[in-house]
């Protein structure tokens, strides 16, 4: 293969296999950091403890790509659309995000990964690769920033241009000196939509989201036996996740397309279901709703202590 056609090939193998964007960074010319000079560093984040129970973010290995695979080139990043327009039908029901409507996007993205991996290895004995999908320490919004893929948003989101932020990521890292793509300039101006929205005030600076008063987090990764009083009245129906801060963005307003992949459409009880049946959920029922779902992350007990939660703010 020549050289000089390596990168279209890379690029096009990706988009057959259903990916919505590719782009390719390269190491050497590539920050550690946001490439638009973000108001707050990794390693300051975690200073000021706004991963809350989240250790697995002080992983160093997340702020030196090196020590994830040493020998590493570039990065090939991939994005995903997920969008599904589907509406919830009304207050009672209990909101989970639209990321946790369809199939695990894990597997949906490994899958597709695993095969473009296996791709590019195949063009030489020489070359490296291994891939991540939200499973490794890898700073993914970073490096899809510096492919050329989008820009990280306000919200801490990557806003494509195409697909806004309802997008999956994954990286291919190798040994392969690739050509780079331009990074992407950030398009927000001063837009402050999604940290003015935000129930909880979760968005204190521009790219900045203090997790202890994220919804999202305390739904999903917070295993305490009962969610902080001063989250609690703020819930407004969030179960599983939140997606205040995506709804209102003009970006996805804007430029949301439905997803075309199958695996990704919502399964309608994701978006039907009300919130005295998720207070009463039984672990049966759990096991057979929730089978194959990303939503497998949140355990029964804590589908059951958030809806129970939003109930008890309303009565």
């Amino acid at each position: 293969m020549e050289a000089q056609n390596l990168e279209t090939q890379i690029k096009q193998k990706a988009l057959e296999l259903g990916f919505h964007k590719v782009g390719i960074a390269a190491i050497d010319s590539a920050p550690t950091e946001l490439a638009t000079k973000p108001t707050m560093s990794l390693s300051t984040w975690l200073q000021k403890g706004y991963h809350a129970d989240m250790n697995w973010m002080e992983n160093p290995k997340r702020q030196e790509i090196h020590q994830v695979m040493p020998d590493v080139q570039s990065v090939i990043c991939v994005a995903l659309n997920y969008y599904s327009p589907a509406d919830r039908p009304d207050s009672a029901t209990a909101k989970i995000a639209r990321y946790g409507w369809g199939r695990d996007y894990h597997k949906v993205l490994h899958k597709k990964l695993k095969a473009l991996t296996a791709w590019i290895r195949q063009q030489s004995d020489a070359v490296e690769a291994r891939f991540y999908a939200d499973t490794g320490p890898v700073q993914d919004k970073v490096w899809a920033q510096q492919a050329g893929i989008g820009w990280v948003a306000k919200n801490g989101n990557l806003i494509t241009r195409d697909y806004g932020s309802w997008v999956f990521l994954g990286e291919v890292l190798t040994n392969l000196t690739l050509a780079p793509d331009r990074p992407h300039t950030a398009h927000c101006g001063t837009c402050t939509r999604c940290m003015d929205a935000c129930p909880t005030g979760a968005i204190p600076q521009p790219q900045v989201v203090n997790a202890n008063r994220c919804i999202a987090y305390h739904t999903i990764e917070n295993r305490a036996e009962t969610l902080p009083e001063a989250i609690v009245p703020h819930l407004q129906g969030w179960v599983a996740g939140c997606d205040v801060c995506q709804d209102v963005c003009p970006w996805n307003q804007r430029f949301a397309q439905p997803t075309d992949v199958a695996d990704l459409q919502p399964h309608p009880w994701n978006v039907t279901a009300t919130l005295p049946e998720l207070a009463d959920l039984t672990d049966e029922e759990y096991e057979r709703r929730f089978t194959g779902s990303a939503l497998k992350r949140i355990k029964p007990w804590m589908l059951r202590r958030n809806a129970r939660a939003n109930l008890d703010k309303k009565s």
